[in-house]
Protein backbone atom coordinates (compact mmCIF):
# COMPACT_ATOMS: atom_id res chain seq x y z
CA UNK A 1 0.00 0.00 0.00
CA UNK A 2 1.50 3.06 -1.25
CA UNK A 3 1.76 6.59 0.35
CA UNK A 4 -0.73 8.08 -1.55
CA UNK A 5 -3.38 5.97 -0.20
CA UNK A 6 -2.74 7.28 3.61
CA UNK A 7 -4.83 10.50 3.09
CA UNK A 8 -7.69 8.16 1.60
CA UNK A 9 -7.68 5.85 4.75
CA UNK A 10 -7.74 8.99 7.00
CA UNK A 11 -10.86 10.62 5.05
CA UNK A 12 -12.87 7.53 5.63
CA UNK A 13 -11.86 7.44 9.22
CA UNK A 14 -13.29 10.91 9.53
CA UNK A 15 -16.23 10.31 7.70
CA UNK A 16 -16.49 7.01 9.60
CA UNK A 17 -16.57 9.13 12.60
CA UNK A 18 -19.11 11.68 11.55
CA UNK A 19 -21.47 9.54 10.51
CA UNK A 20 -21.70 8.00 14.10
CA UNK A 21 -21.41 11.15 15.58
CA UNK A 22 -24.45 11.86 13.38
CA UNK A 23 -26.08 8.53 14.19
CA UNK A 24 -25.39 8.77 17.80
CA UNK A 25 -27.07 12.42 18.16
CA UNK A 26 -29.94 11.69 15.70
CA UNK A 27 -30.54 8.46 18.29
CA UNK A 28 -30.37 10.40 21.61
CA UNK A 29 -32.53 13.01 20.20
CA UNK A 30 -35.11 9.98 18.91
CA UNK A 31 -35.20 8.39 22.18
CA UNK A 32 -35.40 11.82 23.89
CA UNK A 33 -38.97 12.57 21.88
CA UNK A 34 -39.78 9.20 22.96
CA UNK A 35 -39.22 9.99 26.75
CA UNK A 36 -41.29 13.07 26.32
CA UNK A 37 -44.06 11.19 24.33
CA UNK A 38 -44.41 9.11 27.65
CA UNK A 39 -44.17 11.37 30.36
CA UNK A 40 -46.78 13.07 28.99
CA UNK A 41 -48.87 10.22 29.06
CA UNK A 42 -47.61 9.25 33.04
CA UNK A 43 -47.84 11.97 35.31
CA UNK A 44 -45.35 9.83 37.68
CA UNK A 45 -42.45 9.61 34.68
CA UNK A 46 -40.21 12.39 33.50
CA UNK A 47 -38.62 12.82 30.73
CA UNK A 48 -35.09 12.31 30.21
CA UNK A 49 -32.79 15.27 29.31
CA UNK A 50 -30.96 14.26 25.43
CA UNK A 51 -27.95 14.86 26.86
CA UNK A 52 -27.94 11.95 29.41
CA UNK A 53 -29.55 10.26 25.76
CA UNK A 54 -26.09 11.16 23.79
CA UNK A 55 -24.01 10.78 26.80
CA UNK A 56 -25.40 7.28 27.31
CA UNK A 57 -24.74 5.94 23.92
CA UNK A 58 -21.83 7.67 22.94
CA UNK A 59 -19.44 7.00 25.89
CA UNK A 60 -20.16 3.07 25.93
CA UNK A 61 -19.84 3.35 22.28
CA UNK A 62 -16.36 4.72 22.18
CA UNK A 63 -15.35 2.75 24.99
CA UNK A 64 -16.61 -0.22 23.35
CA UNK A 65 -15.16 0.56 19.80
CA UNK A 66 -11.51 1.26 21.70
CA UNK A 67 -11.99 -2.17 24.31
CA UNK A 68 -12.47 -3.66 20.65
CA UNK A 69 -9.58 -2.61 18.77
CA UNK A 70 -7.34 -3.34 22.32
CA UNK A 71 -8.97 -7.08 21.65
CA UNK A 72 -9.85 -6.48 25.23
CA UNK A 73 -13.25 -7.62 23.92
CA UNK A 74 -14.09 -10.11 20.85
CA UNK A 75 -17.06 -8.71 18.62
CA UNK A 76 -19.96 -10.57 20.69
CA UNK A 77 -18.25 -9.25 23.98
CA UNK A 78 -18.55 -5.70 22.28
CA UNK A 79 -22.18 -6.05 21.78
CA UNK A 80 -22.44 -7.25 25.10
CA UNK A 81 -20.41 -4.57 26.87
CA UNK A 82 -21.90 -1.78 24.57
CA UNK A 83 -25.82 -2.74 26.08
CA UNK A 84 -24.52 -3.01 29.71
CA UNK A 85 -22.66 0.06 29.11
CA UNK A 86 -25.39 1.99 28.12
CA UNK A 87 -27.87 0.64 31.08
CA UNK A 88 -25.79 1.41 33.95
CA UNK A 89 -24.72 4.58 32.35
CA UNK A 90 -28.64 5.09 31.61
CA UNK A 91 -29.91 4.77 35.29
CA UNK A 92 -27.18 6.28 37.11
CA UNK A 93 -23.58 7.85 36.45
CA UNK A 94 -22.42 6.39 39.81
CA UNK A 95 -22.93 2.78 37.92
CA UNK A 96 -21.21 4.27 34.97
CA UNK A 97 -17.93 5.19 36.97
CA UNK A 98 -18.75 1.47 39.12
CA UNK A 99 -18.17 0.07 35.88
CA UNK A 100 -15.52 2.02 34.17
CA UNK A 101 -13.64 1.49 37.47
CA UNK A 102 -13.69 -2.50 37.11
CA UNK A 103 -13.47 -2.44 32.99
CA UNK A 104 -10.55 -0.04 32.79
CA UNK A 105 -8.28 -1.73 36.21
CA UNK A 106 -9.29 -5.05 34.91
CA UNK A 107 -8.06 -4.80 31.29
CA UNK A 108 -5.07 -3.69 31.98
CA UNK A 109 -4.34 -5.86 34.73
CA UNK A 110 -5.22 -8.79 32.44
CA UNK A 111 -2.36 -7.46 29.62
CA UNK A 112 -0.16 -7.21 33.18
CA UNK A 113 2.44 -9.90 33.65
CA UNK A 114 1.58 -12.20 30.06
CA UNK A 115 4.92 -14.07 30.39
CA UNK A 116 4.23 -15.23 33.78
CA UNK A 117 0.34 -16.08 32.73
CA UNK A 118 1.26 -18.05 29.83
CA UNK A 119 2.99 -20.60 31.83
CA UNK A 120 -0.37 -21.16 34.01
CA UNK A 121 -3.18 -20.68 32.45
CA UNK A 122 -3.72 -23.00 28.71
CA UNK A 123 -6.23 -21.15 27.50
CA UNK A 124 -4.53 -17.58 28.15
CA UNK A 125 -5.52 -14.94 25.40
CA UNK A 126 -3.89 -11.93 24.41
CA UNK A 127 -5.69 -9.26 25.97
CA UNK A 128 -7.94 -10.79 27.80
CA UNK A 129 -10.59 -11.16 24.22
CA UNK A 130 -13.52 -11.62 26.28
CA UNK A 131 -17.11 -13.18 24.65
CA UNK A 132 -20.51 -12.10 25.47
CA UNK A 133 -20.91 -15.02 27.98
CA UNK A 134 -18.06 -13.16 30.07
CA UNK A 135 -19.57 -10.44 29.82
CA UNK A 136 -23.26 -10.61 30.91
CA UNK A 137 -21.76 -13.17 33.57
CA UNK A 138 -20.17 -10.13 35.09
CA UNK A 139 -22.41 -7.33 34.15
CA UNK A 140 -25.71 -9.59 33.79
CA UNK A 141 -26.77 -9.10 37.47
CA UNK A 142 -25.74 -5.34 37.54
CA UNK A 143 -27.63 -4.65 34.46
CA UNK A 144 -31.15 -6.33 35.82
CA UNK A 145 -30.71 -4.43 38.84
CA UNK A 146 -30.10 -0.84 37.02
CA UNK A 147 -33.40 -1.49 34.99
CA UNK A 148 -35.20 -2.14 38.38
CA UNK A 149 -33.78 0.91 39.24
CA UNK A 150 -35.12 2.83 36.77
CA UNK A 151 -38.06 1.12 37.65
CA UNK A 152 -38.19 1.71 40.92
CA UNK A 153 -36.89 5.71 40.97
CA UNK A 154 -36.43 6.38 37.06
CA UNK A 155 -32.85 7.58 35.46
CA UNK A 156 -31.07 9.86 38.02
CA UNK A 157 -28.47 10.10 40.79
CA UNK A 158 -29.54 9.70 44.72
CA UNK A 159 -27.90 9.27 47.93
CA UNK A 160 -28.04 6.01 49.51
CA UNK A 161 -30.29 6.71 52.65
CA UNK A 162 -32.25 3.55 53.69
CA UNK A 163 -35.04 5.52 55.84
CA UNK A 164 -36.22 7.57 52.75
CA UNK A 165 -35.25 5.64 49.91
CA UNK A 166 -35.12 1.86 51.11
CA UNK A 167 -35.69 -0.12 47.81
CA UNK A 168 -33.54 2.38 45.83
CA UNK A 169 -30.72 2.47 48.01
CA UNK A 170 -30.86 -1.61 48.62
CA UNK A 171 -30.54 -1.69 44.47
CA UNK A 172 -27.49 0.65 44.21
CA UNK A 173 -25.61 -1.64 46.36
CA UNK A 174 -26.90 -5.03 45.18
CA UNK A 175 -25.39 -3.11 41.87
CA UNK A 176 -22.02 -2.02 43.45
CA UNK A 177 -21.68 -5.36 45.59
CA UNK A 178 -21.68 -7.15 42.35
CA UNK A 179 -19.35 -4.76 40.15
CA UNK A 180 -17.03 -5.13 43.30
CA UNK A 181 -17.36 -8.58 43.50
CA UNK A 182 -16.45 -9.14 39.67
CA UNK A 183 -13.63 -6.10 40.12
CA UNK A 184 -12.04 -8.53 43.38
CA UNK A 185 -12.08 -12.26 41.75
CA UNK A 186 -10.64 -10.16 38.64
CA UNK A 187 -7.77 -8.30 40.53
CA UNK A 188 -7.09 -11.55 42.64
CA UNK A 189 -6.90 -13.76 39.43
CA UNK A 190 -4.07 -11.27 37.85
CA UNK A 191 -2.61 -10.26 40.11
CA UNK A 192 -1.74 -13.10 42.36
CA UNK A 193 -0.59 -15.10 40.05
CA UNK A 194 2.36 -12.31 39.06
CA UNK A 195 2.89 -11.33 42.40
CA UNK A 196 2.87 -13.96 44.44
CA UNK A 197 6.10 -15.87 46.05
CA UNK A 198 4.31 -18.49 47.47
CA UNK A 199 2.36 -21.38 45.95
CA UNK A 200 -1.81 -21.39 46.28
CA UNK A 201 -3.46 -22.96 48.99
CA UNK A 202 -6.93 -24.84 48.71
CA UNK A 203 -9.55 -22.43 50.31
CA UNK A 204 -11.68 -25.62 52.03
CA UNK A 205 -8.14 -27.49 52.66
CA UNK A 206 -5.72 -25.05 52.84
CA UNK A 207 -3.04 -27.37 51.46
CA UNK A 208 -0.78 -26.49 48.95
CA UNK A 209 -1.87 -26.48 45.24
CA UNK A 210 -0.02 -25.99 42.06
CA UNK A 211 -0.44 -22.28 40.40
CA UNK A 212 -3.93 -22.17 38.26
CA UNK A 213 -5.91 -24.19 40.74
CA UNK A 214 -9.93 -23.50 40.93
CA UNK A 215 -10.36 -22.75 44.88
CA UNK A 216 -6.58 -21.50 45.54
CA UNK A 217 -5.53 -18.19 47.17
CA UNK A 218 -2.76 -16.49 47.81
CA UNK A 219 -2.73 -13.48 50.81
CA UNK A 220 -1.42 -11.33 47.45
CA UNK A 221 -4.71 -12.41 45.57
CA UNK A 222 -6.75 -11.98 48.42
CA UNK A 223 -5.08 -8.35 49.60
CA UNK A 224 -5.64 -7.48 45.68
CA UNK A 225 -9.30 -8.59 45.32
CA UNK A 226 -9.82 -6.22 48.58
CA UNK A 227 -8.06 -3.29 46.79
CA UNK A 228 -10.05 -4.18 43.82
CA UNK A 229 -13.51 -3.07 45.57
CA UNK A 230 -11.99 -0.83 46.85
CA UNK A 231 -11.56 1.10 43.30
CA UNK A 232 -14.96 0.56 42.40
CA UNK A 233 -16.60 1.68 45.59
CA UNK A 234 -14.00 4.68 45.42
CA UNK A 235 -15.29 5.78 41.92
CA UNK A 236 -18.99 5.26 43.41
CA UNK A 237 -18.52 7.53 46.19
CA UNK A 238 -16.68 10.37 43.95
CA UNK A 239 -19.82 10.33 40.82
CA UNK A 240 -21.60 10.95 44.63
CA UNK A 241 -20.08 14.08 45.67
CA UNK A 242 -19.69 15.30 42.08
CA UNK A 243 -23.32 14.45 40.74
CA UNK A 244 -25.44 14.42 44.21
CA UNK A 245 -26.49 17.96 45.29
CA UNK A 246 -28.26 17.08 48.90
CA UNK A 247 -25.69 14.49 50.49
CA UNK A 248 -25.94 16.47 53.70
CA UNK A 249 -29.66 15.48 53.97
CA UNK A 250 -28.68 12.14 53.59
CA UNK A 251 -27.03 9.40 55.59
CA UNK A 252 -22.64 9.48 55.17
CA UNK A 253 -21.73 8.09 51.94
CA UNK A 254 -18.37 7.14 52.87
CA UNK A 255 -19.54 3.70 53.91
CA UNK A 256 -19.29 2.81 50.10
CA UNK A 257 -16.11 2.90 49.91
CA UNK A 258 -15.61 0.25 52.56
CA UNK A 259 -18.30 -1.63 51.45
CA UNK A 260 -17.18 -2.08 47.85
CA UNK A 261 -13.69 -3.63 49.43
CA UNK A 262 -15.61 -5.79 51.83
CA UNK A 263 -17.65 -7.36 48.84
CA UNK A 264 -14.43 -7.47 46.45
CA UNK A 265 -12.70 -9.37 49.44
CA UNK A 266 -15.78 -11.49 50.21
CA UNK A 267 -17.25 -12.26 46.29
CA UNK A 268 -13.23 -13.35 45.61
CA UNK A 269 -13.20 -15.53 48.31
CA UNK A 270 -16.75 -16.85 47.75
CA UNK A 271 -15.72 -17.33 44.14
CA UNK A 272 -12.76 -19.91 44.97
CA UNK A 273 -15.25 -21.69 47.50
CA UNK A 274 -17.54 -22.32 44.79
CA UNK A 275 -14.84 -23.34 41.91
CA UNK A 276 -12.69 -25.88 44.57
CA UNK A 277 -16.02 -27.61 44.72
CA UNK A 278 -18.16 -27.37 41.48
CA UNK A 279 -15.11 -26.43 38.83
CA UNK A 280 -12.72 -30.09 37.75
CA UNK A 281 -9.30 -29.12 38.45
CA UNK A 282 -6.76 -31.48 37.52
CA UNK A 283 -2.81 -31.25 36.54
CA UNK A 284 -2.05 -32.06 33.08
CA UNK A 285 1.20 -33.70 32.93
CA UNK A 286 1.75 -33.85 29.05
CA UNK A 287 1.63 -29.78 28.97
CA UNK A 288 2.65 -29.24 32.79
CA UNK A 289 -0.29 -27.18 33.36
CA UNK A 290 -3.61 -27.33 35.66
CA UNK A 291 -6.69 -27.83 33.31
CA UNK A 292 -9.88 -27.98 33.92
CA UNK A 293 -10.98 -31.26 31.49
CA UNK A 294 -10.09 -34.86 32.52
CA UNK A 295 -8.00 -36.95 30.37
CA UNK A 296 -5.77 -39.63 30.68
CA UNK A 297 -2.78 -37.99 31.29
CA UNK A 298 -4.52 -35.76 34.29
CA UNK A 299 -4.26 -36.30 37.37
CA UNK A 300 -7.34 -34.56 39.57
CA UNK A 301 -6.81 -31.70 41.89
CA UNK A 302 -10.03 -31.08 43.50
CA UNK A 303 -13.49 -30.15 42.32
CA UNK A 304 -16.24 -31.43 40.26
CA UNK A 305 -16.71 -30.69 36.81
CA UNK A 306 -20.27 -29.20 37.60
CA UNK A 307 -20.13 -25.40 36.49
CA UNK A 308 -17.07 -23.32 34.33
CA UNK A 309 -15.36 -20.35 35.64
CA UNK A 310 -18.23 -17.98 34.26
CA UNK A 311 -20.88 -19.86 35.70
CA UNK A 312 -18.90 -19.60 39.62
CA UNK A 313 -18.40 -16.23 38.22
CA UNK A 314 -22.36 -15.22 37.68
CA UNK A 315 -23.20 -17.82 41.17
CA UNK A 316 -20.61 -15.33 42.99
CA UNK A 317 -22.20 -12.04 41.69
CA UNK A 318 -25.42 -12.99 43.03
CA UNK A 319 -24.65 -14.25 46.15
CA UNK A 320 -23.23 -11.17 47.00
CA UNK A 321 -25.68 -9.01 45.04
CA UNK A 322 -28.69 -10.57 47.23
CA UNK A 323 -27.35 -11.00 50.63
CA UNK A 324 -24.10 -7.97 51.16
CA UNK A 325 -26.99 -5.00 50.71
CA UNK A 326 -28.94 -6.41 53.92
CA UNK A 327 -25.91 -6.64 56.01
CA UNK A 328 -24.95 -3.26 55.59
CA UNK A 329 -28.18 -2.13 55.61
CA UNK A 330 -27.82 -3.37 59.75
CA UNK A 331 -24.27 -1.41 60.26
CA UNK A 332 -24.93 1.56 57.57
CA UNK A 333 -24.53 4.50 60.14
CA UNK A 334 -27.53 6.99 60.40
Amino acid sequence: MGSDDVPIEEYLKMITDMVVLCGTLSLSLFFWLISIIISSYSGTLQPVSPWRWLFSILVPLTLTVRALKRRSLDHSGALGALLVGFVLTMANFSFFSSLLAFFITSSRLTRWGAPQKKKIDPDYKEGGQRNWVQVFCNGGIPTEVALLYMIEVGPGEIPIDFGKQYSASWMCLSLLGALACSTGDTWASEVGPVLSKSKPRLITTWEEVPAGTNGGVTAVGLFASFFGGLTVGVAYFMSQLLMVSNLHLADPQWPVVVYGGVAGLLGSMLDSFLGAHMQYSGFDSSIGKVVSYQSATTQRICGKPILDNNAVNLFSSILVALILPGLAWGMWPR
